[in-house]
């Protein structure tokens, strides 16, 4: 089973094939703020603040080495689990391969508050939340690092400031689609591949965040044993 939640709650609930005929979904539509990037005054503040962004982005892209290093290669994953006696059980539904830490961003913070929690937890998207922590977005490292969405080099301070203090709601993706922890993986799959999104947060009847699915996941669930049930 597959929801949609927005900012006005959930605005779908049904099938995978369901899912598919909803308008919007396949595009996936981002809120967008466009910022005015200030041009005049260029001054020292400009490099400090230049200085300031490449550190947090640097703090970022060590995050994500730590976090490729902390994972088992497959072969060693695979080797492990042969050396163990857990009886071999296909893996079918979402709840079987998810993520259950339960890492989620506030739809009241800034650019840059996301920023440091992507990156303290070595993810690269994080579910966003309302203040009843119902879903209502999805926030990825990529749509915060988009170049049309930064300051040029030399602009004012105070375009960078700005965006550093812009509302994760003018750039996350919402609506946005979600997936029961009981519903098929391979559907997951298939969905991920109509929106193009690197997961989908797995969501309870109450609209709470349950768990996360990645592609990472299924593709880990495929190299590794027990085996990911691909035909059954």
């Amino acid at each position: 089973m597959f929801s949609v939640y927005g900012m006005q709650g959930q605005l779908f609930r049904g099938s995978m094939e369901q899912l598919r005929q909803v308008g919007g979904v396949d595009a996936l539509t981002r809120a967008r703020r466009v910022l005015a990037a200030g041009q005049e005054g260029r001054d020292a503040l400009a490099e400090s603040s230049g200085a300031f962004v490449e550190s947090e982005a640097n703090k970022l892209a060590s995050a994500a080495v730590g976090a490729d290093e902390s994972r088992r290669s497959p072969l060693s994953a695979y080797t492990d689990t042969r050396a163990g006696s857990t009886a071999r059980q296909p893996l079918t539904r979402v709840s079987h391969v998810m993520s259950a830490q339960i890492i989620t961003i506030k739809d009241s913070a800034t650019v840059l508050q996301a920023w440091q929690i992507l990156s303290e937890k070595g993810v690269g998207q994080a579910p966003v939340v309302d203040a009843t922590n119902h879903l209502v977005g999805l926030l990825t490292r990529a749509d915060l690092l988009k170049p049309e969405r930064l300051p040029s080099p030399d602009s004012h301070a105070l375009a960078w400031r700005a965006l550093m203090m812009q509302n994760v709601k003018d750039i996350m993706v919402t609506p946005v689609p979600s997936v029961a922890p009981d519903a098929d993986i391979r559907r997951v799959a298939r969905v991920l591949l109509d929106t193009g999104l690197p997961g989908l947060p797995a969501v309870d009847e109450a609209g709470l965040v349950a768990g996360f699915i990645s592609r990472s996941d299924i593709l880990r669930a495929v190299v590794t044993d027990p085996p990911l049930d691909l035909w059954g």
